[in-house]
């Protein structure tokens, strides 16, 4: 497991460190800046998380084939992401481009929103690259090749600092752009790391990908592997949307709070890519085990994956709890937002297990094939419990930006239990391989 995992996580680290790169960077020019680009991330992830749960209907459908040997279900199951990546690339970017009037209509500071607002309509430009990173990745990852995409997305994050210190302070001759100079920066980076993650990894994609079987086109499959991760993408979105809604919750607050709450949740973000990664191992070798039906082996894993996430969240969390300051002055020179970052952090530190424990869960359910029931139980964890919880804390017993997170902690710590019970439900069924080329209107499983 921390042989696959460790690349994964380094990977996934590298990807979230894109936007905490933007944001540390556009630190030094204002807290404004910092704001509007925190605004502009969130408006991101909000409308690409649902297409990249989606996409992550590829760890079962690859893992499985993987694990059974099925050359040709793996090809189609490769082709049949590149289909949905493609047609998933328009209503996102669409969508990013009237940001004014979603920032004006959620009561966004007036001084930030025009910023974030032509920060995600440059972002549309990177979508399209983004989703067929995405189906590169998870395909490789099925495969147990994780070399290509580290190479990838690590070279693309050396290529985003040069491009921002270009773009954002107007160096070697070039405009100072600031907010607008940081979204450029990163869409030609995630150009660059997809085209540099195909190249690398055409050893594995180039057999699945040079002759395409007239089946990946065909409707009725490509609607089973929509039965199958429309949950995974609503359950992925149920969990960011609900951080979102609290950043804007804070945000009706002021600048300094929002600017504050950005560098802690970015900072919480990067330590979630260590169980996130495991999350996509464990989902990858569970698929695997299943596949070629062992099912001990899968409850090994799960076991394995576990307690590998728990125990990487772990140490982050000590980190935020005995060093909270100095690690939220890496991040800006306002002493107001260092303290409030600070002050967040440290609750952060107590939901670090519980985040980790719940993202693996859901990574070794949907290894296997199980996808609704765990969406239904974030649902209840995330907007049953904790988004009502973090305005009743914030607003309702005057705690503000800690009354948000407090909330987040309750959540949490709600998922994390349901998903185990979940796992240990699941695991202990006689669980058979996937079949999306089947007839059957849904997926049928042997």
């Amino acid at each position: 497991m921390l042989r696959l995992a460790a690349p994964i996580v380094l990977a996934q680290v590298g990807i979230m460190l894109m936007g905490v790169v933007d944001v540390a960077m556009v630190g030094r020019v204002s807290p404004a800046t910092i704001a509007a680009v925190a605004l502009g991330h969130i408006y991101w992830v909000t409308l690409t998380v649902p297409g990249l749960g989606l996409l992550l209907v590829l760890d079962p459908v690859i893992s499985q084939a993987v694990g059974a040997r099925d050359s040709m279900g793996i090809g189609r199951g490769v082709q049949r992401g590149v289909i949905l990546a493609l047609a998933l690339s328009v209503p996102t970017a669409l969508l990013l481009l009237p940001g004014e009037l979603f920032f004006s209509f959620l009561r966004q500071p007036e001084q930030v929103t025009p910023i974030a607002s032509v920060f995600a309509r440059w972002s549309a430009l990177g979508v399209l690259p983004f989703f067929l990173f995405v189906v590169c990745r998870q395909s490789l990852q099925a495969m147990g090749t994780v070399r290509p995409m580290v190479i990838a997305i690590f070279a693309a994050n050396f290529l985003n600092v040069a491009l921002n210190w270009v773009f954002i302070y107007g160096n070697w001759g070039a405009p100072a752009l600031g907010a607008v100079g940081s979204a450029l920066s990163t869409v030609i980076s995630r150009w660059a790391m997809f085209a540099m993650v195909l190249i690398l990894g055409w050893p594995q994609l180039g057999p699945v990908l040079r002759q395409w079987y007239p089946e990946s086109f065909r409707l009725a499959p490509l609607r089973r592997m929509l039965h199958i991760g429309v949950p995974v993408a609503f359950q992925q979105w149920l969990e960011i949307a609900v951080f979102a809604f609290g950043a804007i919750a804070i945000g009706w607050i002021g600048a300094v709070p929002l600017a504050g709450h950005e560098i802690a949740i970015n900072l919480a973000s990067i330590t979630f890519m260590a169980p996130l990664g495991v999350s996509s191992a464990a989902a990858a070798m569970v698929g695997r085990a299943i596949g070629r039906g062992d099912l001990p082996a899968a409850r090994r894993d799960a076991v394995a994956a576990i307690v590998l996430g728990a125990g990487m969240m772990a140490i982050a969390g000590a980190a935020f709890l005995i060093w909270p300051q100095t690690i939220a002055s890496w991040f800006a020179s306002d002493p107001a937002t260092v303290a409030m970052a600070a002050s967040l952090l440290s609750i952060a530190a107590l939901f670090q297990i519980f985040d980790g424990i719940q993202c693996v869960a859901t990574g070794i359910l949907r290894g296997s094939g199980d996808t609704r029931i765990p969406m239904l139980l974030h649902l209840g964890a995330f907007w049953g419990i904790a988004a009502p919880l973090c305005l009743l804390l914030a607003f309702g017993a005057h705690m503000g930006p800690r009354g948000i997170w407090w909330g987040y902690v309750v959540g949490l710590g709600v998922a994390a239990v349901l998903q185990l019970m979940r796992v240990r439900w699941r695991l202990g069924q006689d669980v058979q391989r996937l079949r999306i080329d089947e007839s059957a209107e849904h997926p049928i499983l042997d």
